[in-house]
């Protein structure tokens, strides 16, 4: 595969219209995402935007006292580091590497210029800003009405959208961070999950193994968000 297909796994990259696309693409710098890699902190001055191919980033709210949950996360439908264009420069957010593959990368310099030039790429980038804080937005409702078995299934469906298999390599424990719950509600969650026989769990891998039936179990917030992605962001269409 060659360096443009590859970049184009990610949805927005293939969503652009070719002539910006061309223009981007001797820009755009393949970079490694290791699990756990902390891409930027709260606070600090974003240099650059990350589109993955096939890893996944969490975007984490991190308390004083060193308690964190996840906000959103980020995979091959989308970009890290909507700030930047959007004005703000900083967030007070911090970005990890939750499944570890690669992305591309690009300085914001070069995406600055694009989007201010108010054309498709802006219009896609809006677009998908919308869809981000719709994500957002149904996360915090889920974790303040839905029971962590709720919670889980979505985050679980979520995750498994943005990845090539059904199976995730993730510890209780990080499972638990991103949620903000405690380790052992997770361990019940999965159990309970397990014992519907809609996951396997085993020495930190989870497989999907009945994912209709997950979706039937899940609360609605992984459908709300998934419709509004599936609305703004139409795979592979230019805007």
């Amino acid at each position: 595969m060659n360096t443009s297909d590859q970049a184009r796994q990610n949805l927005l990259l293939a969503a652009l219209p070719e002539d910006i696309w061309k223009h981007l693409e001797p820009y755009m710098e393949l970079t490694e995402m290791p699990l756990g890699r902390v891409l930027y902190e709260s606070g600090t001055a974003l240099s650059h935007v990350y589109f993955p191919t096939n890893s996944i980033v969490s975007l984490l709210y991190v308390m004083e006292d060193g308690h964190s949950a996840e906000i959103g996360i980020v995979g091959n439908e989308g970009m890290v580091g909507v700030a930047l264009f959007m004005g703000g420069e900083t967030t007070p957010s911090r970005a990890v590497v939750q499944s570890g593959g690669i992305a591309y990368r690009l300085h914001s310099r070069y995406l600055k210029q694009e989007f201010n030039q108010g054309g498709a790429m802006q219009r896609l980038l809006l677009r998908y800003t919308q869809a981000l804080i719709t994500q957002m937005a149904q996360t915090a409702v889920c974790n303040r009405h839905h029971s962590i078995n709720e919670q889980l299934s979505r985050w679980l469906l979520m995750s498994m959208d943005r990845l090539p298999s059904n199976e995730l390599v993730m510890t209780q424990e990080l499972i638990a961070n991103m949620l903000g719950v405690r380790r052992e509600g997770v361990t019940d969650a999965a159990g309970k999950l397990q014992k519907l026989g809609l996951i396997t769990y085993k020495r930190g891998r989870i497989t999907v193994v009945d994912r209709p039936a997950l979706e039937a179990y899940a609360c609605e917030c992984y459908a709300v968000v998934k419709r509004e992605f599936e609305r703004l962001l139409p795979n592979g269409r230019a805007v």
